[in-house]
C-alpha cells in the first residue's frame, strides 16, 4: 500500500529485532497532511555514537544529522566551509579555523573553539581507545598522546603518553584557533569534513579530558536534528528538528532511522510503503528495483573500492608477474554482472573514480581480462598449483569470492578454495600472525576526497592498514612529496605517479568499485546519498500529494 491512514498502528514483524510500528514512529500521520512531516530511513545498529568513536556508515548517517561539519563536500568532492566561515593557511602546515557566528548546540550552549578542541583532544589521547583517533596523526604532539615501549631488555609495560593534550591545537579566540601540523599537508583542509572532527558541547565532559557519564548514550551535536530519547537498544532512533540551526533548514519535522538487520525486510517494507528510504537495496534485487518500486529507486557513486590483497610473507606470491597473471585471469566484468547483478562496478585502477586524480584504467594490461596471457604468465612464472582466499563470512562475501575461485580454476589451471573466517578482525589476526592465508579480502571507502586517503594507508611502509605489508621507498617518497606540494596539480602528478608504482607492483588485484543503491516510497522526494551512504534530510521532502 502507498497510503496509509490510521489510527491505531499496526505492528511490523522484523527479523531478529523488536517489533517496528508501520505508522509514524514520532506521532501523528504525516502521509495525511494531519500531523508532522516524519520520514523514515533503515540503518543498521550502530556501534558508537561519539564521534571520534564512529566508523560505521550506520552510525555517521545519524550523526550526520546531529551535527554540521565544519567542511563539506560540493558536486565535484571539494571541500567548502559549512560551520567554519573560513580555513586558511600559508605553508601548508599552521591552519586558522574560524567559525561562523550563530551555531549553538542543541542544549543552548554556544558553540566556541573550545568545543573543537577538547573534542579533538580526547579522540587524540590513545588511552580513550576512540577508532578515529589516527584521524588527528597529522596534528604536532599527536606522538606524545599515544603510548611508547621504555628503554631496557626483556618485556616491559606499556608507558604512559607523555602529554595528553595535542600541542598542535592553540585558541585564538571564542571563534578561532589554530593547527599546526607535524609537517605539511596541502589536503588538510578536506579531512575537516569527517565525522572524527565535529565538536562536543561542555556538558560532554565530566572534568578536562574525561567523558561525562551518559553523554554517549544521549549524544548533543550542533546539526539541524537533535536526538530525541536515547538511541541503545532500540528498534528506532529518533531525531527531531532543531529550530535554532543557522544553516539550511530541513523541511521535515522528524526522522526516524530504523533499525534492520535484514535488509530483505527492508526492501519488503520500502515497496509496500511502510518504509521510506531504505539506503542499500539488496544486490538480488537491484536489477528489478526499479520496476518494483514503481521507478522510486536511485544510485549514486560511494568511495568503496573492493580487492584482493597479497600477504608479503607467502613466497607464492613473491614475483610479481605471479600477481599480474592472477589479476588478469579475474573477469571483474563477468561477476559484477552474475554476482553483483550491477550494483557494483569493476574496478581497474587504485583509486575510486570520486577523487581528482582518478584515471579510469591506471592498472593498465595487468587489470584486462586475459584467460590466454595470464595462464603463460603464470606457468612461466612458476605460479603455485593451489590458491587460497580468505574472506569474512559476516559480510555477504561468499558469492563472488566462490565466483572468482571458478575462474581461476578455469583460466590458470590451479585449485582455489575459498576460506571463510567469522569476521574481518579473525582475517586480520591471521595476517598479523603469519598464517597462510592465501589472497585475503579487503574493501575500503575513503576517509576524505583525496587520492592519499586511498593511497598511504593501505601501502606506505608506516600506513596504518597496510595489511599486505607491501614495502616501497620510491612510493613512499612520492606520497611525502604529494602531501606537501606547493599546489594540487604538483600533489595530483605526485600521487599518480605513486599509483603507477602500484601498477607495476601489484601488491593487491582491484576488484570493484562500490555505489549507492537505494530506494524509496511514494512519499518523499529529493532523496539523495552522499559518497558514504548518508541520506541528507535537508534536502528530504515529503510529497503532499502522496
Amino acid at each position: 500500500m502507498q497510503v496509509r491512514a490510521i489510527a491505531i498502528c499496526a505492528v511490523l514483524p522484523v527479523a531478529g529485532a523488536l517489533a517496528l510500528t508501520a505508522c509514524d514512529p514520532l506521532g501523528g500521520d504525516s502521509a495525511s497532511g494531519t500531523g508532522p512531516r516524519s520520514v523514515s530511513v533503515q540503518i543498521a545498529q550502530p556501534r558508537h555514537m561519539l564521534p571520534t568513536n564512529t566508523n560505521d556508515a550506520d552510525g555517521a548517517q545519524v550523526l550526520s544529522a546531529l551535527f554540521a561539519p565544519l567542511v563539506q563536500y560540493d558536486g565535484e568532492h571539494r571541500p567548502r566551509e559549512q560551520a567554519a566561515e573560513s580555513i586558511k593557511s600559508t605553508d601548508h602546515r599552521v591552519w586558522t579555523v574560524t567559525l561562523k557566528d550563530g551555531y549553538t548546540f542543541h542544549n543552548g550552549e554556544k558553540v566556541t573553539a573550545d568545543s573543537y578542541i577538547n573534542a579533538w583532544n580526547y579522540g587524540a589521547y590513545a588511552p580513550n581507545k576512540q577508532s578515529n583517533g589516527y584521524f588527528f596523526a597529522k596534528i604536532g604532539g599527536y606522538a606524545d598522546t599515544q603510548p611508547t615501549d621504555p628503554d631496557g631488555p626483556g618485556p616491559q609495560p606499556t608507558a604512559e603518553p607523555k602529554a595528553k593534550t595535542l600541542s598542535g591545537l592553540k585558541k585564538v579566540d571564542d571563534r578561532t584557533f589554530r593547527v599546526t601540523l607535524s609537517t605539511p599537508f596541502t589536503e588538510f583542509k578536506a579531512m575537516l569534513g569527517d565525522t572524527a572532527f565535529y565538536p562536543l558541547p561542555n556538558a560532554a565532559w565530566k572534568e578536562p579530558g574525561v567523558l561525562a557519564d551518559g553523554f554517549e548514550d544521549a549524544i548533543v551535536g550542533q546539526g539541524p536534528f537533535k536526538l530525541k530519547g536515547g538511541w541503545r537498544d532500540k528498534t528506532a532512533i529518533e531525531v527531531e528538528r532543531f529550530d535554532a540551526y543557522p544553516g539550511d533548514k530541513p523541511s521535515v519535522d522528524s526522522a526516524a532511522f530504523r533499525i534492520y538487520d535484514n535488509l530483505a525486510k527492508a526492501y519488503e517494507d520500502v515497496r509496500d510503503g511502510d518504509l521510506d528510504v531504505i539506503r542499500t537495496i539488496p544486490a538480488e534485487r537491484v536489477a528489478d528495483a526499479a520496476k518494483d518500486l514503481d521507478g522510486r529507486a536511485g544510485s549514486s557513486p560511494d568511495s568503496t573500492i573492493q580487492f584482493l590483497a597479497f600477504p608479503t610473507f607467502m613466497p607464492d606470491f613473491f614475483k610479481g608477474s605471479v600477481r599480474r597473471a592472477i589479476s588478469m585471469a579475474i573477469d571483474r566484468d563477468a561477476i559484477a554482472a552474475s554476482v553483483f547483478h550491477g550494483a557494483q562496478k569493476p574496478a581497474r585502477s587504485f583509486v575510486a573514480p570520486v577523487v581528482t586524480g582518478y584515471r579510469e584504467n591506471s592498472c593498465g594490461a595487468a587489470c584486462q581480462f586475459n584467460a590466454a596471457e595470464a595462464k603463460r604468465l603464470y606457468s612461466e612464472a612458476g605460479g603455485p598449483g593451489s590458491i587460497q582466499i580468505s574472506f569474512n563470512d559476516d559480510g555477504g562475501h561468499k558469492a563472488w569470492v566462490e565466483a572468482t575461485c571458478e575462474q581461476l580454476r578455469a583460466n590458470l589451471g590451479v585449485q582455489c578454495t575459498a576460506v571463510a573466517e567469522p569476521r574481518f578482525g579473525d582475517v586480520l589476526a591471521k595476517v598479523e600472525q603469519r598464517k597462510a592465508v592465501g589472497m585475503f579480502r579487503m574493501g575500503w571507502p575513503m576517509d576524505y576526497p583525496s587520492m592519499e586517503s586511498y593511497l598511504a594507508p593501505l601501502y606506505s611502509t608506516a600506513g596504518s592498514s597496510n595489511y599486505a605489508g607491501y614495502r616501497n621507498a620510491r612510493f613512499d617518497t612520492l606520497i611525502t612529496d604529494a602531501m606537501q606540494a606547493a599546489n594540487e596539480g604538483e600533489t595530483i602528478k605526485k600521487y599518480q605517479e605513486a599509483e603507477d608504482i602500484l601498477a607495476r607492483d601489484m601488491p593487491v588485484i582491484p576488484l570493484r568499485f562500490g555505489q549507492n543503491n537505494f530506494g524509496f516510497s511514494a512519499r518523499v522526494k529529493g532523496v539523495e546519498l552522499d559518497l558514504y551512504s548518508r541520506v541528507d534530510l535537508t534536502k528530504l521532502t515529503v510529497n503532499a500529494a502522496a
